[in-house]
């Protein structure tokens, strides 16, 4: 047997490496041919395009890149054909993953969506594909399934893989580098500004801009292992004494009193791990301009989307600056307020129910190609 998976994405990447290692558990001869990244291709998935060359957010930055992307689909088109698959299976990337289910499903390969587009944020209209072109609808938030059985749409809920992916991360448990281990008495701030170079030239600045406000902390970046050390280094000209440690995000969370942390499945992270933290986003102001006027949702972090309350401050656009990010840190390295936020990130975890999504989607899409 044999699968096509698509992610164009770090988190795409993780979830589907724990993908590939519950498949392959079950099916250890089943081949796999991908777009991913390092994890998906160390658990044994043919990795055919990096998800660090379709990094591409905004509708400008979209608008810029539209040649590449055609070019893109056009390979993909062509390469599962070359290939012949029993099933295609689709980890969110919307854009482009909705594209290619509908011409997939015109070529009569059963199509598989595991993390459902947000279509409930914004692009409503895009659950009327979702229903015509995909098979199997596997997701993995609490309110989904509700959402999409409204617009007839047969959804499977699985539960949430971060879950998982954090069960394995403490069982390989590494440690921080001697050269990160903070002085004596000092406690660790953690930046995460995501892992597209676009993004992180937009959050990374403000977020270093409260470094000498807090001298008691060692400010630490998670660096993205899609982007080299080279291009972290302008960012750090001015910051001799924060470091930066590249792959090593959980091991830095597991450490942390406190994190900034760019919007996405990263804000759900550092909550599972209880950490405090302030969510940032910032890009291009014309691209933010127009999602302001699609998007429907009054949250960007999942953690407030789960929750359906502002548990977490969210700093978006113009309110990501050096005098908003002091005053937030300070709120949440308040022991008073960290403690009130521990018990809500408690809530949170059972909300997300238990572990063993993966291994739920494993089993859903081998029922699908028998």
């Amino acid at each position: 047997m044999k699968l096509y998976i698509i992610a164009g994405e770090a988190s795409g990447d993780l979830h589907g490496s724990n993908l590939i290692y519950a498949l392959k558990r079950r099916q250890p001869a089943l081949a796999i041919r991908c777009w991913g990244g390092d994890l998906m291709q160390e658990a044994g998935g043919a990795v055919v395009k990096h998800y660090r060359d379709l990094a591409f957010m905004g509708f400008v930055e979209v608008l810029k890149n539209l040649r590449t992307i055609l070019d893109n689909i056009d390979f993909c088109k062509q390469d599962i054909l070359d290939y012949q698959p029993d099933a295609l299976v689709l980890i969110d990337y919307p854009g482009f993953n909705l594209r290619i289910a509908k011409w997939a499903k015109q070529q009569g390969i059963p199509v598989i969506y595991y993390i459902a587009p947000q279509v409930w944020a914004w692009h409503a209209s895009r659950v009327h594909a979702i229903r015509r072109d995909v098979d199997k609808l596997l997701v993995i938030l609490p309110f989904e399934p509700a959402f999409f059985e409204k617009h007839a749409v047969a959804v499977e809920y699985v539960g949430h893989p971060l879950l998982d992916a954090l069960v394995i991360s403490d069982q390989q448990q590494a440690h921080l580098p001697v050269s990160a281990t903070p002085d004596q008495g000092q406690r660790i701030i953690a930046l995460l500004p995501g892992s597209r170079r676009q993004e992180v030239r937009k959050i990374l600045p403000p977020m270093l801009s409260v470094t000498a406000d807090f001298p008691d902390y060692q400010f630490i970046i998670a660096g993205a292992t899609s982007l080299p050390e080279a291009f972290y280094q302008p960012f750090l000209v001015n910051h001799p004494n924060v470091q930066l440690l590249r792959g090593a995000t959980y091991d830095i969370l597991r450490r942390a009193t406190a994190a900034l942390v760019k919007s996405g499945t990263s804000t759900l992270e550092t909550a599972l791990f209880k950490v405090p933290q302030v969510v940032c986003y910032a890009g291009n102001p014309i691209s933010y301009q127009i999602a302001r006027r699609l998007v429907s949702i009054k949250y960007i972090s999942l953690v407030n989307l789960i929750m359906d309350q502002p548990l977490v401050k969210e700093l978006i656009q113009q309110e990501l600056n050096h005098a908003n990010l002091k005053a937030a840190l300070t709120d949440i390295l308040n022991p008073e307020n960290a403690a009130l936020l521990q018990t809500q990130y408690a809530v949170l975890r059972q909300k997300l129910g238990g572990g063993g999504a993966s291994d739920r989607a494993a089993s859903a899409i081998l029922e699908v190609i028998g």
